[in-house]
């Protein structure tokens, strides 16, 4: 495993499990089988609604609390200080843990900017307070990120964002880098290329045949190339499965190492197009859904 240190020192394994859109039903399992595996960090989000299901499968697999690397995020609904103050309480009661090793905004959310301010805030505090280990963002352009350092005081940590061959987010990943914040790719296998209701519905990167090329060289599939082009590029990787072959398979990336000219014709597949929602396009009925107590 490789790990990464965060601007505070924290570490953070660079390959985790992600959760997104795994059925609640079937996440329980598939964290316990990612942790018996090797794994020590997941990735989750109040908005996931699956965050009951992790807690259950971090006590299900036996691992220490203080082994596991546990993020999740405040959805939008819960922004504003006292707000994300009690989201952080909802939480910590689903998961069934004392602290959080990393928690952040899920969105940048530029047309109620000043609650996403005051939700960060609160992030500050529970930071200070020791309730959580380090504090970050998710989808945050440059933009959104020049206006948040303008208001806040601490940097984040981590920026999750969308990031995968056909879509690598090179000046997201340059803002993130020149302040000294993790860039965390959801969806780094190209999974999300289909998300629901965005893009052209058509593209899968495991299918392209340059990766197939570098796959088929290095004896690996396409998703563990994929995982680790992104991890040799500095980055977090969250893949999501609640298949136990692939959980098993997304870990295997590390006795193996791609060659620059690899790495080169990867980069090279980007086509600067979002296979998921766009960070500055409104939605307020989405953004109001509520989260429910723990």
């Amino acid at each position: 495993m490789i790990d990464l240190t965060l601007n505070n020192g924290v570490v953070l394994p660079a390959l985790g499990l992600g959760v997104f859109q795994s059925p609640p039903e079937e996440t329980a399992a598939a964290v316990d089988t990612a942790l018996r595996a090797g794994y020590r960090h997941i990735d989750t989000a109040a908005a996931y609604r699956n965050e009951r299901q992790v807690g259950e499968g971090l006590r299900r697999s036996g691992i220490p609390r203080d082994e596991v690397f546990l993020e999740t995020k405040v959805w939008v609904s819960d922004y504003g200080y006292e707000q994300t103050l009690h989201a952080f309480e909802k939480a910590v009661g689903k998961l069934q843990v004392e602290t959080l090793d990393l928690l952040l905004l899920h969105q940048p959310a530029p047309t109620r900017f000043e609650a996403t301010v005051a939700a960060y805030r609160a992030l500050e505090t529970l930071l200070a307070e020791g309730r959580v280990r380090a504090i970050g963002v998710s989808n945050f352009m440059p933009n959104h990120l020049d206006r948040l350092l303008a208001e806040t005081d601490v940097v984040p940590a981590v920026n999750q964002v969308e990031v995968h061959p056909y879509f690598t987010q090179p000046e997201v990943q340059a803002a993130n880098a020149a302040h000294g914040i993790v860039t965390q790719a959801w969806s780094p296998i190209g999974g999300i290329t289909f998300y629901p209701g965005w893009g052209d519905g058509k593209r899968s990167v495991i299918e392209d045949p340059t990766i197939g090329e570098i796959a088929a060289a290095h004896d690996k599939s396409p998703a563990q190339i994929m995982l680790r082009w992104g991890i040799e590029q500095g980055r977090s990787v969250i893949p999501k499965s609640v298949n136990p072959a692939r959980i098993a398979e997304n870990l295997d990336v590390f006795d193996f190492a791609l060659t620059g000219e690899e790495l080169a014709r990867i980069d090279a597949l980007d086509t600067g197009v979002r296979g998921g929602p766009d960070p500055d396009q409104p939605r307020d009925a989405f953004f109001d859904v509520v989260i429910d107590e723990a």
